[in-house]
């Protein structure tokens, strides 16, 4: 059989990918994604508690991680959420500010894929879902610097001028995601910027799960620190180790073998409390008193590891600045993280260094794109991960 001509083909049908062939569609060029997956969009399906956090209103290049902090820029600044979310409203999809200015659907994330479907089928975008790439290979056309990209599926030959890599990274593989998108980077020569699993919970080593074995399920309104970034937002204790906003966000800095600092009451001045009721209320239990500053069984589990009990007039300045220390700026250092089978994104991936921060094309290899996840830009949570699929999706969509 002849190979299925197109003048791009898109690998990937998640949220870049569909952006970038909506875009692609529209300028009248012939388009097909196509994914192993047999369902479009799976991460969209189960964001935001499957309410897609769409974006937030805060996007600025800061809330991004990148070796190239200023790649982000030029995309973020050329398809802002503001434009994403006319389209959400062309589409009549209701929608929220939930905090911090991220942006969810009142009513199901599957809105937003349907939305997409729609303006892909508008734009005589083809998708083929359940195809399986086996081989990609690039055929110059007289030795010339253009040529065909030659793309063997399991449903046959592909053949397009245009490549563009929207495979996602290496979190939650339970809904398909490989390697795919980085094998094919080093294929062309591009670099590869190391992975590791972010926005992910934090677990401890079984002398720190002992103590904290009667923990799981409490929450707190923590500010979690590593070297000079801090995040202030819910933190939540697991079997495991530590989660929550707060513990995700942090965990995009944190590096293996390093403490990170938490302040479980934040915004409390604990020492401050302590010196008060030593005075107001002397005959008090110090569990008591901790107990109106941090949840009780977190107040035992501290009191415990500083063996310090006993009515507050008793216990020593020493002792006293101890237990507010412990309770403002507890130390911990963390064993690992969970990984990427609950990550919610990837750092790393291919090296920004080695693309066009207006097109996302290869700087090497002509018309090679990647997009979304698979390059090394990661944003915070709370929206900013989906506003870099649809900014570098669009951005490529203008040229391929």
């Amino acid at each position: 059989m002849p190979p299925s001509s197109f003048d791009v083909v898109i690998i990937g049908a998640g949220a870049a990918g569909l952006m970038c062939a909506i875009e692609a569609g529209k300028r009248g060029r012939r388009v097909a994604v196509i994914d192993h997956s047999k369902k479009t969009a799976e991460k969209i399906r189960i964001s935001g508690g499957g309410r897609c956090n769409f974006t937030n209103i805060h996007t600025a290049p800061e809330c991004f991680l990148s070796q190239n902090p200023h790649f982000c820029k030029s995309a973020l600044s050329r398809y802002t959420p503001q434009d994403f979310i006319a389209l959400i409203r062309k589409h009549k999809i209701a929608y929220h500010e939930k905090k911090l200015g991220q942006l969810f659907c009142d009513d199901s994330a599957q809105q937003i894929i349907d939305m997409l479907l729609h303006e892909c089928r508008a734009a005589g975008v083809v998708i083929h879902m359940d195809t399986s790439v086996t081989r990609v290979d690039h055929h110059t056309k007289n030795g010339g610097t253009g040529g065909l990209y030659r793309l063997e599926t399991s449903r046959g030959l592909y053949e397009a001028e245009a490549l563009v890599i929207a495979t996602g990274g290496l979190s939650i593989p339970k809904i398909g995601a490989t390697k795919f998108g980085y094998d094919i980077a080093r294929q062309f020569g591009l670099r590869i910027v190391p992975t590791r699993a972010g926005l992910v919970p934090l677990t401890f080593s079984d002398d720190i799960l002992a103590r904290c074995k009667d923990l799981s399920g409490v929450s707190v309104e923590a500010s979690v620190r590593f070297q000079k970034t801090r995040f202030a937002e819910g933190m939540l204790f697991t079997h495991r180790g530590l989660s929550g906003p707060s513990i995700l966000q942090i965990s995009s800095y944190w590096r293996e073998g390093a403490e990170i600092s938490v302040n479980l009451a934040d915004g409390v001045d604990a020492l401050a409390v302590l010196k008060d009721r030593q005075k107001s209320t002397p005959a008090q239990d110090i569990l008591t008193i901790v107990s109106d500053i941090i949840p009780r069984r977190l107040a035992v589990m501290v009191l415990e590891s500083l063996t310090i009990h006993g009515k507050i007039a008793e216990l020593s300045t020493k002792s006293i600045e101890r237990v507010a220390a412990a309770i403002n700026d507890w130390a911990v250092k963390p064993a690992g993280t969970e990984g990427y089978r609950t990550a919610e994104v990837t750092i790393g991936g291919v090296d920004t260094a080695d693309l066009s921060s207006q097109t996302m094309e290869s700087k090497t290899q002509k018309n090679l794109y990647f997009i979304g996840e698979v390059v090394d830009v990661t944003g915070h949570l709370g929206g900013f991960n989906f506003q870099w699929a649809w900014a570098s999706g669009y951005a490529a969509g203008q040229v391929v």
